[in-house]
């Protein structure tokens, strides 16, 4: 959460010139598929934007606007997919994702949000460590029983509530992917939420909680590498623990890697091979969290010099995003061709799931992930590939609601096919 000086002086940049709601203007192919914000694309109402909100921010500020049922309505619906940021740092580094992220921080701290269905899920985690407030015992169910992991090992699985409560098949891919390389892994007995849906709406206090408890278990672990097939966990390792924490990324006592990052890498050592093909058009889906979101997070006191010049700050642009690894391994499978969609990679347009909006606004979550998937549609693919259970969730509801054939897999899932 920014500082109030930081949090006024950013929102104070912004210059309303509405570049936040489209995607590069280099890259735009059509004008069906040139926006970037899902809440002004599906409202067209300044409130319902990032600049919207941004001059709310300052109007709170000074308390002149106060958290009215249609404010909190816009700023939960926001999910929270960062396409306004990149766009924005394209022309003025404004940090627009953090001045919502703060705002929303606000709102929780005057006791006027979160949604009830994000305090609901936040009960479940100081009850049951996990937002789905599912019984702990069962939280490795989905271990297959031909696979033992190590006592001690270099590497370690951060599983995460969806893939080990409500995607299983995630999980027992990735294991299984790992146990063909010959890696060595751990699990974390006591794997706590990463807590991205709490610090996403505002609830820093039980999100703080998670982030102290995990940072320890991975310490005590003794594991260097930890690796994980959740997009949102990927970000709040790398991203959101490093700043709760006041550190940079570099600094946090693991290396957090995507299992496209580990399996790319594995398969380049010759340490994995594909064997089979599997004969599919696809397309690839960048989750937020995995593309744009996911920059290495790097600590700054701010300091400024005339005029407007952040000292010694760098910059996250959305360029650094896991982008190639999927698209490599897809490459590398025989009878996969790969189509890429008009809005990809640091211009993707989010699943819908994000932010708490899959949790509180399903409605409009599927209709963000309907977007999405009539885009992928129009490619010719007959599958969507893509790297967080949430995205495989809401892509795939939104298929079947739209009835358009399509079928939706977690990368892992179709390497898996690939060397069996």
């Amino acid at each position: 959460m920014l500082k109030v000086e930081e949090y006024k002086h950013q929102a104070e940049t912004c210059v309303r010139c509405s570049y936040c709601k489209f995607i590069d203007l280099n890259w735009v192919k059509s004008s069906r598929f040139s926006r970037q914000c899902p809440i002004d694309t599906r409202y067209r109402f300044n409130l319902y934007s990032a600049h919207g909100l941004l001059h709310t921010a300052l109007a709170e500020l000074d308390s002149k606007l106060e958290f009215t049922p249609k404010l909190m309505d816009a700023l939960w619906q926001c999910t929270l997919c960062g396409g306004c940021d990149i766009r924005c740092k394209r022309n003025l580094d404004v940090e627009v994702l953090q001045v919502i992220e703060t705002l929303r921080s606000r709102c929780v701290e005057q006791g006027k949000g979160p949604m009830p269905e994000h305090k609901m899920m936040a009960n479940n985690v100081r009850k049951s460590h996990n937002i789905y407030g599912a019984d702990t015992k069962e939280r490795l169910n989905w271990m297959p029983k031909d696979i033992k992991p190590a006592q001690k090992a270099e590497v370690l699985y951060f599983v995460g509530d969806s893939s080990s409560y409500r995607h299983p098949e995630i999980a027992q891919a990735t294991v299984k992917l790992l146990n063909q390389a010959g890696v060595p892994f751990m699990v974390l007995g006591d794997e706590w939420s990463c807590g991205h849906e709490l610090f996403a709406t505002g609830q820093q206090g039980p999100a703080k909680e998670m982030a102290d408890h995990n940072i320890k278990a991975i310490q005590n672990s003794g594991a260097k590498t930890v690796i994980t097939s959740d997009a949102e966990c990927y970000k709040t390792l790398k991203v959101d623990y490093p700043r709760i924490m006041e550190k940079s990324t570099e600094n946090m006592p693991y290396t957090i890697l995507h299992i496209t990052e580990y399996i790319d890498q594995l398969v380049k050592d010759g340490k994995l091979k594909f064997t089979r093909r599997v004969p599919m058009k696809v397309t690839y889906h960048d989750p937020c969290n995995l593309g744009r979101l996911a920059e290495p997070w790097y600590h700054w006191e701010p300091k400024y010099e005339p005029p407007n010049i952040a000292v010694g700050k760098t910059w996250r642009r959305g360029e650094k995003g896991v982008y190639e690894p999927p698209r490599n391994i897809l490459k590398g499978i025989k009878g996969i061709e790969l189509i890429e969609m008009e809005r990809a990679r640091d211009n993707t347009w989010c699943c819908g799931y994000g932010g708490g909006v899959g949790t509180a606004f399903p409605d409009f979550a599927l209709w963000t992930a309907g977007e999405r998937t009539e885009e992928a549609r129009v490619t010719g693919a007959e599958a969507i590939v893509s790297c967080c259970p949430n995205c495989k969730d809401i892509l795939g509801q939104a298929a079947e609601a739209k009835n358009t054939g399509m079928r939706v897999y977690d990368i892992t899932e179709v390497i898996l096919r690939a060397i069996r």
